[in-house]
């Protein structure tokens, strides 16, 4: 059987990007944190990305983000993994968080590509290598040019597959058809990083998602997975379908995600709290039809 559901997925298949939870005053809220992860788990999730893109990672400090790795392993045990992001603009830098996050408890790395700098791709992959030398975990490339302004090409991507620590991909190239030209040349796990792919590439022989909307929907986006393994393609399509206005809302109307994940999950009563400088709050109407379409998928 060589569908979705037979790929090897090293950090489980419905992984969220979990926000990081501050309080009032701007704080870091571990309790908050335990509290959503556990919320998380029980509703579907069996990954969790900590301090990725979606947990203001340029905005946390090192303490942090290792206090937020043992909070979150304590509150969840072994019921999820724990993917945490250590990629930063300086290699040595995300060396050193490589080496925290593995000490701190957590199963996995998520490196992005070197920001900023734009280095050629004979250094993007140096990059990588270095960072999968240095730490004991396995290690997913995140490949989203839109932010970093640095693709990992398909040719380097492959290259790297050859090393025993890279496992994985989350994919936010919007280059699907690179991406499975990495797919049919390695054995490397691919996660869509953009809910709008959850479906399409899983269908290919993705691994499953890491997904920023499943803050706020965990298991509505578990269930398209589900379908899909099922047998039940209509209904997986379905269901991915009646979720896009709400990824519309949040992922694609001119605010980044961890604003409008943080919007629907204080209005719902739930751990989020503000976000850091220099992000700023979903005005009010922003915030309205984002319930609209939350409400809309929840009640139907």
């Amino acid at each position: 059987m060589t569908t979705a559901s037979a790929s090897a997925a090293p950090f489980g298949r419905a992984l969220c990007a979990m926000i990081t939870p501050f309080t009032e005053t701007g704080a870091l809220d571990l309790t908050g944190a335990q509290r959503l992860a556990d919320r998380l788990v029980d509703e579907g999730c069996d990954g969790l990305v900590l301090s990725g893109t979606t947990g203001e990672s340029p905005t946390t400090t090192d303490a942090e983000k290792a206090d937020l790795i043992r909070a979150v392993r304590e509150a969840v045990g072994d019921r999820a993994s724990i993917v945490a992001g250590v990629g930063t603009s300086d290699t040595r830098h995300t060396v050193e968080l490589a080496l925290a996050a593995e000490k701190a408890g957590a199963d996995g790395l998520l490196v992005v590509t070197p920001y900023y700098s734009k280095p050629p791709q004979d250094a993007v992959e140096a990059h990588f290598r270095e960072v999968a030398d240095a730490a004991g975990l396995p290690l997913a490339l995140y490949d989203i040019p839109g932010r970093t302004g640095t693709r990992i090409e398909p040719e380097t991507v492959i290259r790297l597959a050859e090393h025993p620590r890279i496992v994985a991909v989350k994919d936010c190239s919007y280059d699907f058809l690179g991406t499975q030209k990495v797919l049919s040349r390695t054995e490397l796990a691919y996660y869509a990083g953009c809910d709008e792919h959850n479906l399409a590439l899983y269908a290919v022989g993705g691994a499953g998602y890491v997904s920023t909307v499943s803050n706020v929907i965990p298991r509505h986006l578990r269930s398209v997975l589900d379908a899909f393994d099922a047998g039940d393609t209509a209904g997986a399509a379905r269901r991915q379908q009646l979720a896009t206005p709400l990824i519309e809302l949040m992922m694609s109307a001119g605010l980044p995600g961890a604003v409008t994940a943080k919007a629907v999950l204080n209005e719902l009563g739930l751990p989020a709290g503000p976000v850091r400088a220099p992000l700023r709050p979903a005005d009010r109407a922003t915030v309205d039809g984002l319930l609209a379409a939350y409400g809309s998928l929840t009640d139907g």
